[in-house]
């Protein structure tokens, strides 16, 4: 969620219509956005994050125009080109590949406007953006630079120039190090042989994105024209913030001219506000929603979520803006047509069916293994399904994760043994015998298996002890189970042994391999078992 400060002054004079703050709070609780509470004049909603378009107090006016009846339809907004130029060298194509360009002629940046332009920006930074990985936004007063710009990477110590908040020039590698925005966001250049640069004609320094912008272009209340960059890994997402940014600064009167964003085989022009067609199967709408709307009724709706629409039966061709990055399937447009028909009007019946909910037999058999695990002394722990590749378990291949929180968090666990041990080396201050447990689901080959698995950690903790658990574990759960000796690189060579059940091979235990022990800073000894669940259970 992604919470968005509203004055009631700004809002009144931008949707054109003066509502009581009550009357705001009730409008826009029903076109999707939690309210989070009034101080003053100042409104704050929580906005789902499929709508960035509704970041900002302009995008909420011109969604609330349509939703009032003010303004239905999609917007008109007037693009004009600019014949300016902006090349997209092809040096940063293995960098920070796509970059588009537009340009905003004729604001008053005014305290209101500025206010919500940064937030706008930061706020589409942490979300849309992946915290600036996936796209960064430059926002620069063009009065000051001469186009045509250029975005290209060079050699970190190849370029200098004065970024924002100092006064001193610094090389790029500078700015890395001795700047606060630059050590916040190192992570995303630091590795790259080359980083990447914003130039005008006289190659004067726009922007080192996704960093910093430079002081040269800084915004002041002087400001009357924009030029907006947006970089980044994915060209649909750079497109949308750049359309969402532009827009909302042409609802503060503001207008739009296109760039020509010159790529090495190609050239887009930019912002591209085409609006996108979609279609909608009423008939399937309806029986989602549990509605019984009539073709006329849909497209009024659907007008009054700002798309243009025309029904031919209950085939509905629409026409939606290009700021709206949500629109993926047809539900899309059904959840619009609830917004509209009000969430407040909805008929009120019971269910068509009445249920009675009841646990799974596996996750009772699962109670079933946490009492007995806790009877034993253990505790239960729960720990992440991503984990690291870097662990020193060998275990079964991992599915990796294309696009991981951070480079600690690359893949999905294929055994519980890793994040019961890290437990231990984030305890180990602890007083001992530490003995914990944990019931999960691990990933083996792209299928979730639930497994039990159980450490001890302290002075005597033996191969000895992991089996007369086990066995116990079996007795307990009314199993026959037979223990074979076996070779495994994660447990100290003739202190391992395989479970078997009918002649299958269900888990494993013994005592940890000093090798692993000391890969988690661990210096008593550990003993540990991992079983699948499923067998222990349809065995019974």
């Amino acid at each position: 969620m992604t919470n968005v400060d509203i004055h009631r002054d700004d809002l009144a004079d931008l949707v054109g219509k003066s509502l009581s703050i009550e009357e705001f709070v009730d409008r826009i609780t029903f076109m999707g956005a939690g309210p989070e509470g009034v101080q003053g004049d100042v409104m704050t909603f929580d906005v789902f994050p499929n709508r960035p378009d509704l970041y900002s107090v302009e995008g909420i006016a011109r969604g609330l125009r349509g939703f009032l009846g003010l303004e239905v339809g999609l917007p008109v907004y007037h693009v004009e080109p600019s014949g300016i130029e902006f090349l997209v060298d092809r040096s940063v194509a293995d960098v920070r590949p796509y970059a588009v360009g537009g340009i905003v002629r004729g604001l008053e940046l005014e305290d209101a406007l500025l206010r919500s332009l940064v937030d706008l920006q930061e706020k589409l930074h942490l979300t849309v953006g992946r915290r600036r990985k996936k796209v960064a936004i430059g926002i620069h007063d063009m009065d000051k630079v001469t186009p045509p710009y250029t975005y290209k990477a060079v050699l970190p110590t190849d370029v200098r120039f004065t970024p924002l908040g100092v006064a001193q020039e610094m090389d790029l590698l500078e700015i890395l190090t001795k700047h606060e925005k630059g050590r916040e966001y190192a992570h995303l250049v630091a590795s790259q042989p080359v980083f990447p640069i914003i130039t005008d004609a006289r190659g004067q320094v726009l922007s080192f994105p996704p960093v910093i912008n430079g002081i040269r272009t800084q915004l002041t209340s002087d400001t009357r024209n924009l030029f907006i960059d947006v970089t980044g890994t994915d060209l649909e997402a750079v497109n949308g913030c750049l359309a969402i940014l532009s827009t909302a600064l042409a609802e503060r009167g503001g207008r739009i001219e296109t760039v020509k964003t010159k790529y090495p085989d190609r050239i887009l022009e930019t912002p591209d506000l085409a609006h996108r067609p979609h279609s909608l199967d009423l008939r399937r709408a309806n029986a989602l929603l549990g509605l019984s709307l009539t073709p006329g009724e849909a497209v009024e709706g659907l007008r009054r979520m700002r798309h243009d629409a025309r029904a031919n039966g209950d085939a509905i061709s629409v026409l939606s803006p290009g700021y709206r990055l949500d629109l993926l399937h047809e539900v899309d447009l059904a959840e619009d047509l609830a917004i509209a028909s009000g969430y407040d009007r909805y008929p009120r019946g019971l269910p068509h069916r009445q249920t009675i909910g009841a646990s799974l037999a596996a996750n009772d058999f699962a109670e079933t293994l946490r009492v007995l695990l806790v009877g034993y002394g253990y505790q239960e722990v729960m720990s992440l399904t991503v984990a690291s590749a870097k662990d020193a378990f060998e275990t079964p291949d991992r599915v990796r994760i294309r696009n991981p929180l951070n480079e600690d968090l690359t893949t999905l666990r294929s055994s519980l043994l890793p994040s019961l041990m890290n437990i231990f080396r984030l305890n180990k201050h602890r007083e001992l015998p530490q003995r914990v447990f944990e019931i999960s689901e691990v990933v083996l080959e792209a299928r979730n298996v639930r497994r039990i698995g159980a450490a001890a950690l302290h002075h005597k903790a033996s191969f000895t002890e992991a089996k007369s658990l086990v066995l116990s574990l079996m007795r307990d759960v009314g199993q026959s189970a037979n223990v074979d000796g076996v070779e495994d690189a994660n447990f100290i060579p003739g202190r391992a042994a395989s479970v078997l059940i009918d002649g299958r091979e269900i888990g494993r235990f013994g005592e940890i391999h000093p090798r692993i022990l000391e890969a988690y800073s661990l210096v008593q000894p550990v003993m540990a078992f991992e079983l699948d669940v499923e067998p222990l259970r349809s065995a019974r």
